[in-house]
C-alpha cells in the first residue's frame, strides 16, 4: 500500500468544481502538507487549463485517465477504469465529491475493489492508523465517526462545503497521463445525447445564500417573492420535498434528505415548517433565518434568527431593506 491519497475531480462546465479543490485542501491536511502524497485523478481527456487549478489546491501529481469514453460520466466505467489503477498503485484513500454521481461512482469503485465506502462525509481523520469518515444519521440529527477497515483503498465521499478553501498556491502540476484499462463490458451504458434542463441554472451546492420555501408559498406564483429576495442577495432559490412533489418547483430545487444537502452562509426557511428530512440537507447552514406563521415549527429550533408572521408580509420588506443596504 503506498502512501497516496487520491482526490477525484468532478468536472463542472467552468472546469473543476469548488468541492474538488476543497478534498484536496483536506487530502493536503490528512498527508501532514505532503504534496508528493496528494494525487488529483481526472477522468477523460483535460487541457492544461483544467489541470493547473488542481495544483493550485494542493495536488502535487495529476493523474490524468485519457480517454474519451470517460468524458461521459458513466459511474460503471468510471469505476472499473479507477479500480484497475488503484489495484496497481495502491493509495491508501479515494476522496471522492458526495454528489449524485460522486455517490454512485464511490459504492461502485468500493465493490470492484473488495472493499467499503463511508459515504456523505463531514469530516475525515486518522486516528491510530485508521482513516475514520464523520457522518449524519438518523435524518441529520446525531453524527457517528464510521472507521474504513478495507484492506486495500479507503473510499470516502464528502459533502459538498464540508471543508473550506485551501489557500491557492503557485504551482506546476506534474501531470501523468495514463491510458486507462476499460474493457467494452464495462460500457454498457451509452450517452446518446445531454440535454439541459430549460430554465435557469440552480447551482446550489455552491451558493453562498439560498433563499428556500417550503408549503407556505401555497403554491407555483408563491415561488416569485422568494425568487426577487435571491435576485438581490445573488442567491440561488431551494425548496422542501413537499412543494418538489407538488410540482410547483423542480428537483433540482430541493434540499433534505432526499435532496441537496447544502451548506451557505446564510439560508432563509420560508413557509418552510421543519420536517427532519428538510432539516438534515440545511441544518449545517452558517446561519438560519426562519419565517413562519408558526411559532411552535419545528424550523425555529434550528434557526438563529425567527421571524414569526406571513412570509408574504416579511420577505418583500426584507428584499427591500437588503436592496437599500447594497446600495449603500
Amino acid at each position: 500500500m503506498s502512501q497516496s491519497i487520491w482526490v477525484v475531480a468532478e468536472r463542472v462546465p467552468s472546469g473543476v468544481s469548488r468541492t474538488t479543490k476543497e478534498l484536496l485542501g483536506k487530502a493536503s491536511a490528512l498527508a501532514g502538507g505532503d504534496a508528493s502524497r496528494v494525487e488529483a485523478v481526472v477522468l477523460g481527456p483535460a487541457d492544461d487549463a483544467l489541470l493547473a487549478p488542481l495544483a493550485g489546491a494542493g495536488a502535487g501529481r495529476v493523474l490524468v485517465l485519457d480517454d474519451a469514453r470517460l468524458a461521459p460520466c458513466r459511474p460503471e466505467s468510471h469505476a472499473a477504469a479507477l479500480a484497475a489503477l488503484a489495484r496497481e498503485r495502491k493509495p491508501e484513500a479515494i476522496l471522492i465529491v458526495g454528489s449524485l454521481n460522486g455517490r454512485e461512482l464511490g459504492a461502485a469503485l468500493a465493490t470492484d475493489l473488495e472493499g467499503g465506502v463511508v459515504q456523505e462525509c463531514t469530516e475525515l481523520s486518522v486516528e491510530g492508523g485508521l482513516y475514520v469518515g464523520r457522518r449524519g444519521v438518523f435524518g441529520g440529527n446525531l453524527a457517528a465517526d464510521v472507521e474504513n477497515r478495507s484492506a486495500g483503498p479507503k473510499v470516502f465521499t464528502v459533502r459538498p462545503k464540508a471543508f473550506p478553501l485551501p489557500e491557492e498556491r503557485a504551482a506546476s502540476p506534474a501531470i501523468e497521463r495514463i491510458a486507462p484499462s476499460i474493457d467494452e463490458k464495462d460500457l454498457r451504458a451509452k450517452i446518446i445525447e445531454l440535454v439541459a434542463e430549460a430554465g435557469k441554472t440552480v447551482n446550489l451546492d455552491e451558493a453562498d445564500v439560498i433563499v428556500a420555501a417550503g408549503r407556505g408559498v401555497g403554491g407555483p406564483e408563491g415561488f416569485r417573492v422568494v425568487q426577487e429576495l435571491a435576485d438581490v442577495l445573488g442567491g440561488a432559490v431551494g425548496a422542501s420535498r413537499a412543494v418538489v412533489d407538488a410540482g410547483w418547483i423542480a428537483y433540482p430545487h430541493q434540499i433534505g434528505q432526499t435532496g441537496k444537502t447544502v451548506k451557505p452562509k446564510l439560508y432563509f426557511a420560508c413557509g418552510i415548517s421543519g420536517a427532519i428530512q428538510h432539516l438534515a440537507g440545511m441544518r449545517t447552514a452558517d446561519t438560519i433565518v426562519a419565517v413562519n406563521k408558526d411559532a411552535n415549527a419545528p424550523i425555529f429550533k434550528v434557526a438563529h434568527y425567527g421571524l414569526v408572521g406571513d412570509m408574504f408580509q416579511i420577505v418583500p420588506l426584507l428584499t427591500e431593506g437588503f436592496r437599500k443596504a447594497l446600495k449603500g
